[in-house]
Parts: C-alpha cells; sequence; structure tokens
C-alpha cells in the first residue's frame, strides 16, 4: 500500500497544477453555450455585470482584505482588463457566433500569452510551448474552418479583442505578483470589473432586466463556478507554471465549447472537427508531458519558480 501510495504522490506532484488550471478554460467553455440558450439577449453590459459583481463580493467576503499602496490602481488596471472589457466582448461574442465557434476562436489565446509573457515578463517560449500553440491554433482552425452556417464579423472581432486584453492581464497579473494570495487579488479585480460594468449598464441599459428562474440558475452557475472559481484557478496557474503552458491548457476552452455545444445545443461535428479536436488534445499532452528534465515550455526566472515547478521545467 505504502508503494503505491508513494506511486501516486509521485504522479500527482507534476500534474497537480496542470489539473488545477484546466478546472478554469472547462468552466469558460461551458460559458457560450449558457450565455446564448439562457441569458438577455439585449443586455450585454448587465449580463456581465451580473457576472462579476456577485462573484467579487463572495470572494472579497471570503478573503477580507482591501488593495493597499499601487495594488488599488494595479486592481483597476487589470480589473478593466480580466474582467469588465473581457466580460462585455465575450457576452456580445456568445450572443452572436455558436458556442463551438466563440470558444473555438480562443486557439489564438496561447500564442498571445506567450507573446505577452516575452514582453512584458521576459520569459521566452522554447519550441515546445511554439510547437504546441502552433498545432493546437490548427486544430481550432479545423473546428472553425468547418463548421457550418455564416460567422458574424463582428462576433469574431469581439472574441480576438476579448482574448487580447485577457492576454495581457494575465501576463500583468503575474507581473505584479508580489505574494499577495491568490484569491484576495482575483476578488479585487472581479469587483472592480463589476462596478465598472454596473455603472455603463445603468448609464446605457437602464434598470436591469427581469430574470426568471432558469435565467437565475443561468446566472449563478456563469458568476460563482465560471467565474469565480474558474479566474481562481486561472490565475493559480500563473503563479506556479510558465506562462504559455497556462495558455495551451486553456485551450480546454474551445474543446469544452464544442463538446457543450453538440451535446446540449445540437450543434453538429464533422470528421475535420473531430480531428481539430485531436489536434488540440494532443497539444496540450505535449506541452504538459515531461521528457526527461525538461517538462515544460518556457524558461521561467528561478525567483519565481519553487522546487516543485523547478522540476516542471
Amino acid at each position: 500500500m505504502e508503494i503505491i501510495l508513494r506511486s501516486i504522490r509521485r504522479l500527482w506532484r507534476p500534474l497537480r497544477w496542470p489539473l488545477i488550471v484546466a478546472v478554469a478554460p472547462v468552466a469558460f467553455g461551458s460559458t457560450y453555450w449558457v450565455t446564448r440558450e439562457f441569458l438577455p439577449l439585449d443586455s450585454p453590459l448587465w449580463g456581465s455585470a451580473i457576472r462579476a459583481l456577485p462573484a467579487g463580493i463572495v470572494l472579497l467576503l471570503v478573503a477580507r482584505q482591501l488593495p493597499r499602496g499601487a495594488w488599488w490602481w494595479r486592481a483597476a488596471i487589470l480589473g478593466t482588463l480580466n474582467m469588465g472589457l473581457f466580460f462585455c466582448l465575450v457576452y456580445i461574442a456568445a450572443q452572436m457566433l455558436p458556442s463551438s465557434v466563440a470558444a473555438s476562436i480562443c486557439s489564438v489565446t496561447p500564442l498571445m500569452i506567450a507573446g505577452s509573457a516575452w514582453l512584458i515578463v521576459r520569459e521566452r517560449p522554447s519550441s515546445r510551448v511554439l510547437v504546441g500553440a502552433a498545432t493546437g491554433a490548427v486544430g481550432v482552425l479545423l473546428i472553425v474552418g468547418t463548421s457550418t452556417g455564416s460567422l458574424n464579423a463582428w462576433g469574431v472581432v469581439a472574441s480576438i479583442v476579448a482574448m487580447a486584453l485577457s492576454s495581457v492581464g494575465a501576463v500583468l497579473t503575474r507581473r505584479w505578483d508580489d505574494g499577495t494570495p491568490i484569491l484576495t487579488v482575483t476578488a479585487w479585480q472581479l469587483l472592480v470589473g463589476g462596478l465598472e460594468l454596473t455603472g455603463l449598464a445603468l448609464l446605457f441599459e437602464g434598470a436591469p432586466p427581469q430574470l426568471d428562474a432558469a435565467q437565475l440558475v443561468a446566472f449563478a452557475h456563469v458568476s460563482l463556478v465560471a467565474t469565480a472559481l474558474a479566474f481562481f484557478c486561472w490565475f493559480s496557474g500563473f503563479r506556479h507554471l510558465p506562462a504559455g503552458v497556462v495558455g495551451v491548457i486553456g485551450l480546454l476552452n474551445p474543446i469544452t465549447g464544442v463538446a457543450v455545444g453538440v451535446l446540449l445545443g445540437a450543434e453538429s461535428l464533422s470528421t475535420l472537427q473531430t480531428l481539430g479536436i485531436g489536434l488540440v488534445l494532443g497539444s496540450i499532452v505535449f506541452v504538459n508531458i515531461r521528457r526527461g528534465r525538461a517538462a515544460s515550455a518556457l524558461t521561467v526566472p528561478d525567483r519565481i519558480l519553487d522546487s516543485e515547478e523547478a522540476s516542471y521545467r
């Protein structure tokens, strides 16, 4: 029994943070179908505010800590990039595009994150992360390129801009990491983004929409699971793993979006789209698989990595 437990621990240690991070893109991917099917079509600002603000309040009640010093303006910037603008654009994209396509466009995220990390925190992507990101992007292009029906251009633009803003915001969260608990930083960002969105919603959309029981349940899922829990796992990944690795794991977002769209939304899945899903999953395995001592795909400053993450590198 002791031998079995030791073997399980050896397997768990290098997989712990990738599995924790994976919670985030899976939860993110579910929001496209939920938004499209249940949430109000003509209230993107209120829809985004109701997603962000309750999540921020819940996490702040748990964290019980307000920003201090530089974190006031840092939280404002990060909350705008990662939550305010991002949620509004994702909401618009989810209403304009099939859930599988809206989720699949995020295939550009690994390359955006890797590029942002290179420019902002000097993390130079190696061949492993670049190959994995490119392979995943090809897989998602197969999913999007072979989808049936026409695509709304504004929905595509909204998705791409949302991914770019969130990539920069995630890397800035890493750059400004000073040991403040991830739960606390996430709460601040959600609260700032939620307050911004609420103010804009009151100004441009008037009173909040009337919600029925199904919409309340949908918002509870989007806010508490696909926002509060998901962003806590997502930002935790940027503290413990190289940014490029987190970005490639994020390709589970389109896989989830496609799966939910097919299983619950009666969206069709062609042979090429199935091949694309296989390429995306393969790229995630390729980036995270350990080959000797080279288990990760980015050069990360040693001050960021503890002994466990150093073995991942």
